[in-house]
């Protein structure tokens, strides 16, 4: 334990490194925030799971969509005209799904809004992701960075909701998701304004193809997983709000968020302080094959106490599979790439979020919750297999072509 604690405090007094960590976790509130009092507000505007997370969801598909872009003219041009620009239209897209709504007016218009709202989603969690590519060159290092960094993204997932479960109880869907957008705005304030901006480079002049990282064929398994374990979550984001509504105690959905995401902080301080002999992508794979079993679990059993308990499991293997797959995206991603690589990255993630999201509500209003859950234990076990048969293909091949630039 002593040696555990050691390694953390030997890595935070690295220069800059725990002041752009508290940057980090206060600059990335928002993301546990909006998209739970967003579909909280739809759902009891429009009386059902189904329409709200399917606006939800389309917002996060614009988000994948746009993200790439974004990371292009990052790498070339620097990340503050984009933060500007996001910290702008995306609130006031927010703003616009609230007033279109509650001024009765057709939901394709809350729909456009939402996903006005993705494509100008900030940059930041995905940028914080490319500053540890910077700021370490060591892997190790980066593989206590991006668990950390899951880590407090954990607790922004923690945070996060429960707040919004708070407002949820007390003042409403309205006044919770208003709180979201107030704090969409500080966190823009939050980033722009920090010492992140000084790590990242820029080379305008670099060619670059098209399809930018995705040349790189060893990326291809690693995003496909990762579709398919953040499907898993976006289910995992309908499947606990409408368990508190199936108990006529909505906030619980909340609270069954938070411990899920207390879990995966627990889970991911625990992988970046020990030392594992197995390479980053076995590391990943076993992450994704052991979450199968409690989401699995979700599925039989419906009983509150056994839920909560199996939440914080779920939640455990979270933030290291996270953590691995962006050890591997920063390993594996040319340098002329960096941004783009983790935005593409980004862009997987929240489609498959989104995916989730929609399917999820699908699943709950015509399937049942039991349906919704045993649907991710499939998902998150089929790519743990896909990620096995890529690595054991990877180490069939001569290792000239393994260590490709």
């Amino acid at each position: 334990m002593k040696d555990f604690t050691r390694k953390y405090v030997e890595f935070l007094r690295q220069p800059d490194v725990a002041r752009l960590f508290l940057v980090a976790l206060f600059s990335r509130m928002p993301i546990g925030m909006v998209g739970f009092s967003m579909l909280m507000f739809l759902r009891e505007t429009y009386g059902t799971f189904e329409h709200a997370g399917s606006a939800v969801g389309l917002g996060f598909v614009a988000m994948a969509a746009a993200a790439p872009v974004q990371g292009r003219f990052i790498d070339r041009f620097g990340p503050k005209t984009v933060l500007r620009i996001t910290g702008l239209v995306q609130p006031l897209s927010l703003v616009g799904i609230i007033v279109a709504a509650k001024l009765g007016m057709p939901f394709a218009v809350v729909v456009a809004f939402s996903a006005l709202s993705g494509a100008f989603a900030s940059p930041i969690t995905t940028l914080t992701r490319t500053l540890w590519r910077y700021r370490f060159d060591n892997e190790e290092d980066r593989r206590i960075a991006y668990a950390l960094d899951a880590v407090t993204i954990e607790i922004n997932f923690t945070l996060g909701p429960a707040i919004v479960a708070g407002l949820l109880a007390t003042v409403g869907t309205t006044i919770a998701f208003g709180c979201s957008i107030c704090v969409v705005v500080a966190a823009f304030a939050i980033y722009i304004s920090s010492r992140a901006m000084d790590y990242f480079k820029r080379d305008a002049t670099a060619e670059r193809h098209l399809l930018g990282p995705l040349t790189e064929p060893r990326l291809w398994p690693v995003f496909v997983a990762t579709f398919g374990l953040t499907l898993c979550f976006g289910l995992l984001e309908v499947g606990y709000p409408a368990f508190g509504t199936s108990l006529s105690l909505p906030a619980v959905g909340g609270i069954l968020l938070a411990v899920n995401s207390v879990g995966s902080a627990v889970g991911g301080t625990l992988y970046g302080g020990l030392h594992f002999k197995a390479p980053i992508e076995r590391q990943f794979t076993c992450a994704m094959a052991l979450m199968a079993l409690p989401l699995a679990v979700h599925a039989l059993v419906l009983q509150p106490l056994a839920f909560g308990i199996t939440a914080f499991f779920a939640g455990a293997l979270i933030a290291p599979s996270i953590a691995a797959q962006n050890v591997l995206v920063s390993r594996l991603a040319p340098a002329k790439y960096a941004t783009e690589a983790f935005t593409w990255s980004t862009t997987f993630i929240v489609s498959g979020l989104g995916a989730g999201m929609a399917l999820g509500g699908t699943l709950v209003e015509n399937a049942g919750l039991r349906a919704n859950f045993a649907t991710g234990a499939a998902i998150v076990a089929a790519v743990a297999l896909l990620t096995l048969a890529a690595g054991a293909s990877a180490s069939r091949r001569p290792r000239a072509s393994r260590a490709a630039p």
